[in-house]
């Protein structure tokens, strides 16, 4: 059983011969770039809703979607009928109480008069102002009755606020409109097509390097070969929670002077947080790189330095490190301050390989392998 095992390691145990190959690269200068990537959507800078804040129906409408307009422009009206009614009742209703405060007040001037001759109580005198200082008061409930009216009357007439585009249209021509709890909303107006923004998400991870004035580079699938760009113009501090991922709003410009982007599209966005251009940088795996005494070839040694940060190159036999001075990294690529020139070649990493020597030396070399029959014996025999 021992015997067997030492045959078969004999065996097995064959002389290899190492191979070593080095992977090397060349310092030179590239641009290093970080990037955050994000989607969001785009939409205008400005945008007004436009509603209204009487009841009522839709007599008329004067735009329609895409409409241009002007800051002024009648774009819908309501029907009058009732306003009206309400006004007049105002202006009924302050008629009535100017009236009372006439009647009132030449009644006060009468017993104050009397008072002041003293041939009525303090009683009555005090009556009659008191009701002449109501009287007063109503007239002046009713002009604001009045003017509230007025006022009313005005918003069935509906105007845009703003220069722009209509971009959407909530009612038709008939249709009622409530104002009991809340402003109903008619029609939503885009100040200016070619000034948009994208609305993005960053996650909370990759926030903290993302501010203000960063370039932006952003698609959408409407046009899937063009690549929009613009600026980080603001960092929301407002985070939002879904589905337990937190997000921030970042804000990016995108102009749009041909008009190309549409509110609503969404937009892949990416934010390069660092750019610098013709750094000279070698590959980050380069300064991971240290060599084994086992893995050189015969013949070779080892060259090396006292430093933090180093690379390697080969110099005929000898490897040697050389100390440098590193900068910013994006992971791939690492900028190189101090230490190396432009051409120089590093080391990335050793492959070893092994192949087996010729099977005639093996049998030679191991004693436990059968050797080749003579011919010459096998005939002498017979």
């Amino acid at each position: 059983m021992t015997l067997m095992m030492v045959i078969a390691v004999a065996v097995c145990g064959c002389t290899k011969k190492q191979h070593v190959t080095y992977n090397m690269t060349e310092v030179q200068k590239q641009d290093i770039t970080t990037s955050v990537t994000a989607t969001g959507t785009i939409e205008p800078v400005t945008s007004v809703d436009v509603g209204t804040q009487v009841s009522g129906i839709v007599s008329k409408l004067y735009v329609d979607y895409n409409s241009v307009v002007k800051a002024g422009d009648v774009i819908a009206e309501l029907d009058r009928t009732n306003l009206i009614s309400e006004l007049n009742s105002a202006k009924a209703n302050l008629n009535s109480a100017q009236s009372e405060y006439n009647y009132q007040k030449a009644n006060f001037d009468r017993y104050q008069a009397l008072y002041d001759k003293g041939l009525i109580s303090t009683n009555d005198y005090e009556q009659a102002r008191l009701t002449f200082v109501k009287a007063k008061q109503t007239v002046t409930t009713q002009q604001e009755n009045v003017k509230k009216a007025q006022t009313n009357l005005g918003y069935a007439t509906i105007t845009s606020p703003i220069d722009g585009v209509v971009l959407s249209k909530e009612v038709e021509e008939g249709q009622t409109v409530a104002s009991s709890f809340n402003t109903p909303t008619l029609f939503t107006i885009a100040q200016d097509l070619t000034d948009m923004r994208v609305i993005a998400d960053v996650d909370e991870a990759d926030i903290g390097e993302v501010k203000e004035g960063l370039r932006v580079t952003f698609t959408v699938d409407a046009f899937p070969d063009d690549v929009f760009e613009g600026n980080v113009t603001q960092v929301r501090q407002e985070a939002t929670t879904e589905s337990n991922v937190v997000t921030y709003e970042v804000v990016i410009s995108a102009p749009n002077q041909d008009l190309k982007l549409k509110p609503g599209l969404t937009a892949n966005v990416t934010i390069y947080t660092l750019e610098l251009h013709d750094a000279l940088a070698v590959p980050t795996k380069a300064l991971r790189f240290t060599p084994n005494e086992i893995m050189l070839a015969e013949g070779e040694t080892i060259s090396n330095v006292d430093a933090e940060q180093k690379v390697w190159t080969k110099q005929g036999n000898v490897l040697q490190a050389i100390a440098v001075e590193t900068g910013v990294t994006n992971g791939t690529v690492t900028q190189i301050l101090k230490g190396l020139d432009a051409g120089t070649q590093l080391i990335t990493d050793i492959e070893t390989t092994q192949s087996e020597e010729d099977p005639a030396a093996q049998q030679n070399s191991n004693p436990f392998m059968p050797k080749p029959r003579n011919n010459t014996q096998k005939q002498k025999k017979k």
